[in-house]
């Protein structure tokens, strides 16, 4: 088996190269690259992994030309420059590395704090213009003060914890944090409004969507105190820029701090220039002990998964442990399996799907395997190129209700995965397992019970349970010279409706299965692959 090959088109640490090397990936390093689109969609098809940090724009058009690419690794927390719809649909894990940075951008957070507070760059300027003027920087002390904290994840936890080391009073304004979490952080959890009317400092650590864009406007400006200072070491759009820089001519914001901007880079600004504005060119992550983590961090990621299927730190994908790798993979098949076999039994357009998970099974990541699960259901509509990345999207796309059910053990299985399709004109559920040793089997087809492993080539056929149907249809796969390799059958009563399940060499003949269909009694037959 030949090694994954992976591209590094922007500057990554030798130490990083060396551990795709140790781990037995093949590297390309080329660091001025990402400069170069043209030069990168034209070579880009011969790599399985693209890393890369922020100098390298990953576009649908580049994305085009990767056809054996399966993974990009972004040195950092921002995935801006990677067209993740496109990744997506091309079935390409993005993963990022977000807490290889979290303490430098912190610090960071700090650091511009306490310049802020006292003034500190423009007093570096004024001395070294030999003015010495003393009495013109009078500074705020911060011990006692009150730090507004948005956004209370893995960054502003950090902040939290150095914040309340220089004895400062700490709020915060988190929807997704917990009164357990406030509590372990030491933290009082406030609504957005309040944190706007006590804060003396206010600091940003949120990412940037639609609900956060202009977190911090001029009718939240407004809500604040007389004299409050703002940082921002998160994300450009979270501040109405133009809104701050009113507020600060006219006094009521005392200073702002910014290492993040709505436009990057920021040539200009509405904010520079003004005498109490901190700015730096997004240095958050700037600093040599982040920029070696998050390389060897984005290395690691990517070995792992190029080697062993784990996925970590995934933007668009479950996070699966090296751990949970093995366990999944039977499970992944039989999941894929039973959707193939659901897909290739439906001729009309899918309205539902339900996917139930049973016994043990039920504990795993189920959303790794419910994106194997809808794999196979469109493959037989999409062919080849769907995937359990873009699988998920394209079943949204296509107007698919997908649920998932979790429940304890009611079978005789272990674990039990249960894909039922409902089209407009009937309902179809198919069960499997995961034996002992390792292989998927098929055992229950619309509530008859049968016990089959999926083979390459198989004929499925329902018919109604009459004497005389075995006989007649192995001797139309003699006599036409399809030889059976397993032969299983189930019915769910006596005389009632009945199914063969028939492995089979080779393909079948298209005129066999027509002759199948003459038989008496026989109301289905198709040919089925896996």
């Amino acid at each position: 088996m030949s090694k994954p090959k992976v591209l590094i088109s922007d500057a990554l640490s030798p130490a990083a190269v060396q551990i795709f090397k140790d781990r037995g990936v093949e590297v390309d390093f080329q660091p001025n690259l990402g400069k170069d689109k043209e030069k990168l969609a034209e070579i880009i098809g011969n790599y399985d992994g693209l890393a890369i940090r922020s100098a390298t724009k990953a576009t649908a058009k580049v994305l085009e030309k990767a056809k054996k690419l399966k993974v990009i690794g972004r040195a950092g927390i921002g995935v801006d420059n990677v067209e993740i719809p496109a990744a997506t649909a091309k079935g390409i894990i993005v993963m990022n590395t977000p807490f290889g940075n979290s303490i430098t951008t912190a610090e960071h957070a700090i650091t511009l704090m306490l310049a802020l507070a006292r003034e500190i760059p423009q007093a570096d300027i004024s001395t070294q213009a030999g003015k010495w003027e003393k009495n013109r920087f009078m500074g705020v002390e911060i011990t006692g003060k009150t730090l507004g904290v948005i956004g209370c994840g893995n960054i502003g936890s950090i902040v939290i914890d150095r914040a309340q080391g220089l004895r400062m009073k700490v709020i915060g304004f988190d929807p997704f944090l917990s009164p357990e979490r406030a509590k372990d952080l030491g933290i009082e959890k406030v609504e957005l409004d309040e944190l706007f009317r006590r804060a003396d400092f206010i600091t940003l650590h949120t990412p940037l969507t639609d609900k956060t864009r202009n977190i911090i406007d001029g009718a939240a400006i407004a809500k604040m105190k007389k004299g409050v200072r703002i940082i921002n070491c998160a994300r450009g759009g979270l501040v109405d820029e133009a809104a701050l820089r009113k507020a600060l001519d006219s006094g009521h914001v005392a200073g702002a701090a910014f290492d993040v901007f709505i436009e990057e880079p920021a040539n200009t600004n509405i904010l520079f220039g003004h005498p109490n504005v901190i700015c730096t060119p997004h240095l958050g992550a700037s600093t040599t002990e982040a920029q070696e983590n998050v390389a060897l961090q984005v290395a690691e990621q990517m070995s792992d998964y190029l080697l062993t299927g784990a996925i970590s730190n995934a933007v668009n994908f479950p996070s699966i442990t090296a751990e949970e790798a093995p366990k999944l993979k039977p499970f992944v098949e039989l999941a894929d399996k039973l959707g193939s076999f659901a897909g290739q039994l439906t001729d009309t357009d899918i309205a539902k799907v339900t996917i139930t998970y049973e016994g043990a099974v039920a504990e795993m990541k189920i959303k790794a395997l419910t994106s194997a699960a809808l794999t196979g259901l469109l493959r037989p509509m999409l062919g080849g190129d769907i995937n359990v990345v873009s699988a998920p999207v394209v079943a949204k796309e296509r107007g698919m209700i997908v649920d998932e059910i979790t429940r304890a053990a009611i079978s005789d299985y272990e674990s039990l995965i249960t894909v039922t399709v409902t089209t407009e004109q009937m309902e179809r559920s198919v069960s499997g397992t995961v034996y002992h040793d390792g292989k998927p089997r098929l055992v229950d087809i619309k509530g008859i019970r049968v016990d089959a492993e999926f083979g390459k080539s198989m004929i499925y056929v329902t018919n109604e349970d009459k004497p005389g149907f075995i006989g007649q249809f192995a001797s139309l796969l003699g006599d036409a010279k399809v030889n059976i390799a397993t032969f299983h059958l189930g019915r769910n009563e006596p005389g009632g409706d009945a199914i063969a399940l028939v492995e089979v060499d080779g393909d079948v003949p298209a005129d066999v299965l027509a002759r199948t269909l003459t038989l008496p009694h026989v109301k289905q037959a198709k040919a089925l692959r896996f």
